[in-house]
C-alpha cells in the first residue's frame, strides 16, 4: 500500500490491484460493515461498491484505488476544495502508484472532477464520466443544493435537530449530519465552477472519453434543499448526437436512477469493454 500527500498536506492511502494499463478509481477499496452499511443498502447503495469495481477490473487492468470522497469527509477542505486542487490531488494519487499515464473513472461529483482533471493534464489515456453530463452540467443547481446544505449545517450547530425517522429515497426526511466544514468544501467546489463553460471546454479534451448515465437520473430537491431539479440524464439524452459529435461515446442505462446507475452490475458491462477497446 502506498500513500499520497494532497494539496492541503493531508495523506491518503492508495491501493494498487492487478496488472495492465492503469485505471484510477476514486473509490473506497474496503467494504463498509455494520449500521452504516445497512443504511446504504436501504437507499439502494452498495457498501462494497469500490471493492466490486476493483474486482471487476483487476484481472485486465492495474487498478489504482483511493477513497477520495471518504478522505475529504474525514479531512475537510472548506476553503481549498477547488477543481484545480482536486485535480492536483488525483495526480498525486496516480504518482503514488507510479502511474505516469492512466485512465480515470469517477461517478457523480467524482465524475465531474474527471473532466476537470482532463483539462489540466495530458496524462489521461481515457476518461469515463459517470453520473454527470460532460456538457450542460447542473452546476447552478448543485451550487444551490450545497449552499442549502451549508445553511442547514450552520443551523444545526445553533439548534441541534430532533432526531426523526429517515425514509429511504425521500430527501425531505433527511437531517443534515455533516459538519460546517464538510458542507462548506462542496460550496467552494461549485462556486469555483459557477462560470465554467463545459461546452467551450470540449475542444481541449483529446483523450478517448465515455459518458455513462441512468435514463431516470433526475433528482428533485424540496425547498429546504434548494428547491431545484438536478437533471443528470436530460442533457445527455436530449443531445446524445451532439455529444458524439464532440468526441464522446455515450451509454444510457435504461430505467436507472442516480443510485442504481453507479452499481457495479450496471457499470461494469459498459466500463470494462470500453476500457479494453481504448487502452
Amino acid at each position: 500500500m502506498a500513500s499520497a500527500i494532497l494539496h492541503d498536506g493531508s495523506t491518503i492511502e492508495v491501493e494498487v490491484h492487478g496488472d495492465g494499463p492503469a485505471v484510477l478509481l476514486p473509490v473506497d477499496p474496503v467494504p463498509l460493515e455494520g449500521p452504516k452499511a445497512e443504511a446504504m443498502r436501504a437507499w439502494g447503495a452498495d457498501p462494497a461498491l469500490g471493492r466490486s469495481l476493483i474486482d471487476g477490473l483487476r484481472d485486465r487492468f492495474r487498478v489504482v484505488a483511493a477513497d477520495y470522497e471518504g478522505h475529504v469527509m474525514a479531512h475537510p477542505k472548506p476553503d481549498t476544495l477547488t477543481p484545480a486542487n482536486a485535480a492536483a490531488d488525483l495526480l498525486a494519487i496516480a504518482d503514488a502508484a507510479g502511474a505516469g499515464r492512466f485512465a480515470y473513472y469517477g461517478y457523480s461529483w467524482l465524475g465531474l472532477l474527471g473532466q476537470q482533471l482532463a483539462l489540466r493534464t495530458d496524462r489521461l489515456s481515457a476518461l469515463v464520466m459517470g453520473g454527470y453530463p460532460p456538457v450542460g452540467g447542473p452546476y447552478a443547481a448543485m451550487l444551490a443544493v450545497t449552499r442549502a446544505a451549508q445553511t442547514a449545517s450552520l443551523a444545526a450547530v445553533r439548534n441541534p435537530p430532533t432526531p426523526t425517522e429517515t425514509v429511504p429515497g425521500d430527501w425531505s426526511t433527511v437531517s443534515v449530519v455533516t459538519t460546517v466544514d464538510q458542507t462548506r468544501q462542496f460550496v467552494t467546489l461549485y462556486e469555483a465552477l459557477r462560470d465554467f463553460d463545459d461546452r467551450a471546454a470540449q475542444p481541449s479534451l483529446t483523450c478517448p472519453r465515455l459518458c455513462v448515465v441512468g435514463s431516470a437520473d433526475t433528482m428533485e430537491y424540496a425547498e429546504p434543499w434548494g428547491g431545484v431539479t438536478v437533471d443528470i440524464a436530460g442533457p445527455v439524452t436530449r443531445d446524445r448526437d451532439g455529444l458524439t459529435a464532440l468526441g464522446w461515446d455515450v451509454a444510457v442505462l435504461d430505467g436507472l436512477d442516480h443510485m442504481q446507475a453507479m452499481l457495479a452490475p450496471a457499470v461494469l458491462p459498459v466500463l470494462r469493454p470500453w476500457l479494453e477497446a481504448h487502452l
